[in-house]
């Protein structure tokens, strides 16, 4: 691996940690390096304080205390205020699909047909420096126009007229950046993202009205997207754009965020576009932010679908907020995937697909996610079909009565030996894939990202930590099935055809310590980032 260091001026010396091409090298310029020194410098002190109070309300949470909506915001809740105006461009978001940042999957995302493309930065990308840095070419290369790739098959793709429009999903504000250091610590993974993107391309796409746009994950309060918007405003300052420009939709994925989503479009009120029900990444706070409650374990992942009350009440509370404000109200993630060499399965497939779109559209959902091109024409079917115009801000506010008690309602199910099972296998692949460099992975049709895994993976932990649980034929639950279970699956898939399949012992070793740990790690990608 090679290592070049920068100098920036004043700034401190930047070191890049990771093989260079002369396409990086465009992309991690010197100008682009001070850009990134100078956020770091103007917010990275901020950004830990807010980690800091992160753990501070987990303590207390793991001392019996519940999430609640904040007294000292009262006022933001009650009071009536209106976000800007939405941009022209983002006025219909009726199907969006989200993806990595990899050039094929970029170009086929931009041509499905979606309203919006997502590129993905985070929960569907495993942060190597190629990655990190390729993806940031593709997306330039996108911006101007003239991506395109060569299949090994000699298939080539090229973007056609009027693509979707891009919207990026820098990674949360509890990620390092390793691979660029500055005087030895590292940057800021969120501030990189976003800082490169900025650099090189928001002002071609200001000058098209088309932004540049953000979803913002991992949110957990108002003063974290505060800081957003300060971000934002200082690089439209840096940049000579106007005021304003840049827009954010934010994606409420945590569970303390649920209970300040007037808070959160509040802070961001000049610039945001709406929120998003992260739903797989919520019923994982959901896990965490409970951890240590035995009232709240959930069942097996399967059972945890949108009609649960606590996810329903989430997803109704969200819709109610964002309209009531002048914000889109954006649906959840499909994670299925065509099923090609079974079509009954494959019909099954999309039937989940299609009852979960018609409740959204239905609740009043502004738009929706889908994981994979061919399911862009079968969501933009529901919504077609149901929803009038190019949104429903205009519907009248459904009378809601959703307190604290519905947002936090255990989950009535069951645990079977299948799914712990398929816990296990599912946590045990993405995480060998993850640290081979892949960030999403199918597996058994499904689309597991980051997020999906993390639910496989804190429902290990919950169910073994604590004791007494059983599964539907009342045999316990414990440790040493776990044990078998991975060492089987290890077994198994140590000489198999998928991905990460050389990486599988060292994901058994780190899914073990993870497991067996006292205490939930917040996240599986902290830990497993020093492996990659």
């Amino acid at each position: 691996m090679s290592v070049l260091q920068e100098y920036v001026p004043e700034r401190g010396t930047i070191e890049i940690n990771g093989p260079m091409t002369p396409e990086r090298a465009a992309i991690l310029t010197d100008d682009a390096l001070d850009f990134l020194a100078r956020l770091h410098h103007g917010f990275d002190a901020r950004c830990l304080e807010l980690l800091a109070c992160r753990k501070e309300r987990q303590r207390e949470y793991d001392a019996g205390q519940l999430p609640d909506f904040r007294e000292d915001t009262r006022a933001i809740r009650e009071d009536d205020w209106r976000v800007a105006p939405i941009p022209e461009a983002l006025r219909d978001r009726r199907v969006e699909i989200t993806g990595p940042v990899s050039r094929k999957m970029v170009i086929n995302a931009l041509n499905s047909g979606a309203r919006v493309f997502m590129a993905d930065f985070e929960d569907s990308n495993a942060p190597t420096f190629a990655n990190v840095v390729d993806g940031q070419i593709n997306l330039r290369d996108a911006v101007d126009g003239r991506i395109a790739f060569t299949n090994p098959d000699g298939r080539e793709y090229r973007l056609v007229d009027n693509p979707a429009v891009l919207i990026v999903r820098p990674r949360g504000w509890h990620l390092p950046e390793s691979h660029l250091t500055l005087d030895g610590l590292p940057l800021s993974a969120a501030l990189v993202d976003f800082g490169l993107f900025v650099w090189h391309n928001a002002r071609a796409l200001h000058e098209r009205d088309r932004g540049p746009y953000f979803y913002l994950p991992k949110l957990e309060s108002m003063e974290e997207a505060a800081l957003w918007d300060e971000v934002m405003a200082f690089a439209e300052n840096e940049l000579n754009l106007p005021a304003g420009c840049m827009k954010a939709t934010v994606l409420i994925e945590t569970l303390p965020a649920a209970f300040q989503m007037d808070e959160i479009l509040h802070a961001l009120r000049t610039r945001i576009v709406g929120l998003n029900c992260g739903r797989w990444d919520y019923i994982f706070s959901y896990i965490k932010t409970c951890r240590n409650d035995r009232s709240r374990v959930l069942p097996e992942r399967g059972q945890v679908g949108m009609t649960v009350p606590f996810l329903r009440a989430y997803s109704q509370l969200l819709i109610r907020t964002c309209h009531r404000r002048g914000a889109f109200a954006m649906g959840g993630m499909a994670a299925q995937i065509p099923i090609k060499n079974d079509p009954a399965a494959n019909q099954a497939a999309l039937e989940k697909v299609r009852t979960d779109k018609l409740r959204e559209v239905r609740d009043g959902h502004d738009g929706t996610w889908v994981a994979h091109p061919a399911l862009v024409p079968v969501a933009m079917e529901i919504f077609d079909a149901h929803m009038d115009g190019s949104n429903q801000l205009d519907r009248p506010l459904d009378e809601l009565d959703i307190g604290r008690d519905q947002l936090l309602a255990p989950c009535a199910g069951t645990i079977t030996r299948e799914g712990f099972d398929n816990n296990v296998e599912v946590a045990l692949r993405y995480t060998a894939a993850w640290l081979d460099g892949l960030g999403c992975v199918p597996i058994h049709h499904l689309m597991e990202d980051a997020a999906t895994a993390e639910i496989a993976r804190a429902q290990l932990w919950q169910w073994l930590h604590h004791g007494g649980l059983e599964f539907t034929d009342h045999a316990p639950i414990t440790m040493a099935l776990f044990d078998r279970a991975l060492a089987s699956h290890a077994h198994r898939l140590r000489d198999a055809d998928v991905p990460g399949a050389a990486r599988i012992d060292e994901a058994a070793e780190l899914l073990t310590e993870l497991t067996r740990a006292d205490t939930l790690a917040d996240f599986l990608t902290l830990p497993a980032y020093a492996r990659l």
